[in-house]
Parts: C-alpha cells; sequence; structure tokens
C-alpha cells in the first residue's frame, strides 16, 4: 500500500511508524512545521512535502492525522478520485470528507497516543468506516496493519464511543490529576494510590464495573460522604465535582431513592 500522511503529531507518528514497519510506503510527509515533518519523515525514510499541494492522486490513500478543527480546511485542497481520504477524528463523520474525495472515510484509534512514548503491542482498538466499498475494503487492511483489534462502527456509535473514551480516559485521568494535587498539598506520596487505579484498570476486565462498584457513595455512606465534602469546602469546583458523582453513583445504585 501506498500512503501519504498530512499532520506530525501523536497519531500521525503512530499510524507513519506503524506502517512503516508493515512493509507499506510513504510517498511523502506534510506538515505545518517543517522540522517536526522532517523528524517525522526521517524516522521512516520518507519524503518530506514543503507545501500540500505535493500530495498528489497517485497512492493509495492519504490520512488527515491533524487537530478536528483543520480537517475541512485541509481537505479543500483536495479533488481525489482515485486516492482514499481518510481522517482519524473520533468526534467527526466520515461524510465531511465526501466534497473532496470519491473514496473517503475515518480510522480512529481508541487509545491515548503520545508520539515519545508509542505502545508496543497491537491491542490498540481502531474503529473504521468508509463512504464507498473501495474506502472499507482499503481501511480495513489498513487497520489490520497496525492493530489486531478493528471495527467497523457507524457514525452514531462512534459518537457514543468517543464519549465514552472521554469519560473513561479524560475524566479519570483529571481525578488523578485532583488526587495528586491533594497529595501534594497534604505531604504524603500520590504513588501511594498507584496500586489501586492499577487495580481496578485490571478488574474491569473480568466483570462489569457497575458489579465492581464500592465507595461511601455504592453504600449510601452519608457520614464519610458529608466529611469528604467538608474537606473539600476550601476548594468548590473539586466539591462540586465529588457531589455530581456521587449524586450518580447512588442513582444507579438507588434509582428510586426518595420517590
Amino acid at each position: 500500500m501506498t500512503y501519504y500522511i498530512i499532520g506530525t503529531g501523536n497519531t500521525a507518528w503512530f499510524l507513519a511508524t506503524r506502517l512503516a514497519k508493515a512493509g507499506h510506503e510513504c510517498k511523502g510527509i506534510y506538515g505545518r512545521n517543517p522540522e517536526h515533518a522532517i523528524r517525522l519523515a526521517a524516522s521512516i525514510k520518507a519524503p518530506v512535502l514543503a507545501n500540500i499541494s505535493d500530495v498528489k492522486d497517485d497512492a493509495d490513500c492519504c490520512i488527515l492525522a491533524i487537530t478536528d478543527h483543520a480537517i475541512t480546511d485541509v481537505a479543500s485542497h483536495f479533488k481525489l478520485e482515485h486516492t482514499t481520504l481518510i481522517h482519524t477524528a473520533g468526534s467527526l463523520s466520515r461524510m465531511i470528507l465526501e466534497p473532496y474525495a470519491r473514496h473517503a472515510g475515518v480510522l480512529w484509534p481508541i487509545y491515548s497516543l503520545v508520539k515519545d512514548n508509542l505502545p508496543m503491542h497491537r491491542e490498540v482498538p481502531i474503529t473504521i468506516k468508509g463512504t464507498t466499498d473501495h474506502a472499507e475494503a482499503l481501511l480495513q487492511q489498513l487497520a489490520a496493519s497496525v492493530t489486531d483489534i478493528y471495527f467497523t462502527v457507524s457514525w452514531e456509535q462512534r459518537q457514543w464511543l468517543h464519549l465514552c473514551a472521554v469519560l473513561c480516559n479524560n475524566f479519570t485521568n483529571h481525578l488523578m490529576a485532583v488526587s495528586e494535587q491533594v497529595c501534594n498539598k497534604q505531604q504524603v506520596p500520590f504513588s501511594l494510590l498507584f496500586p489501586i487505579v492499577s487495580q481496578t484498570a485490571e478488574r474491569i476486565r473480568n466483570a462489569s464495573p457497575k458489579v465492581l462498584q464500592t465507595g461511601p457513595a455504592r453504600r449510601g455512606d452519608a457520614v464519610t460522604i458529608e466529611k469528604h465534602l467538608e474537606l473539600l469546602a476550601q476548594n468548590p469546583d473539586w466539591q462540586e465535582l465529588y457531589k455530581a458523582i456521587t449524586t450518580s453513583i447512588d442513582k444507579m445504585y438507588r434509582p428510586d431513592k426518595g420517590e
């Protein structure tokens, strides 16, 4: 397979290095920052493109691994008949690429990618969806080159998956960032919480999170909850966060409470 990549961020690094390892040929890399493009291109021995117009309609696909808000603007430079145009955004429909390519699609990794610490394993879930049968077949081949876990999902399904990814990853990470600040202020090692975080991640592989839920909100321990809220009194934002999650847990296990 031959491909172009536009972008030099985390997803671009992940896909470029994986595709190169799989033996596919990169016809060129373009990025707004020439130094970043040179670095990525050098890592896979690919050409650096000076201008976006250097991307031609002569490859199997062109991957837009760029920020969500830039996708339409960048795609508008193209009118592709042969090259399948692909974006990697979880929150956008594949249909936004239809005006710019006969064949188009989306390839979205459900993973927090960091270019300086890319995963070595092949358990990075990827969702795909093409606008044509040709695009769908190409996306399947592309996904199989970089992971062992890929699914074709509808736009509606992907919207919900993207929401769940934010809840599971981004929101959870924020709660850990809050915990880290609390630990630092109280001069206790944040690392003391690492085992329980790892335990939570491991346990949900074998059982539903709903079954595994523990803590004061799960057992309706109003005394402990009130103590925690008092501790958070000097930080109203964190206090409201605690209240909101506690209320959500309470309603999940006691939906008829108060009725």
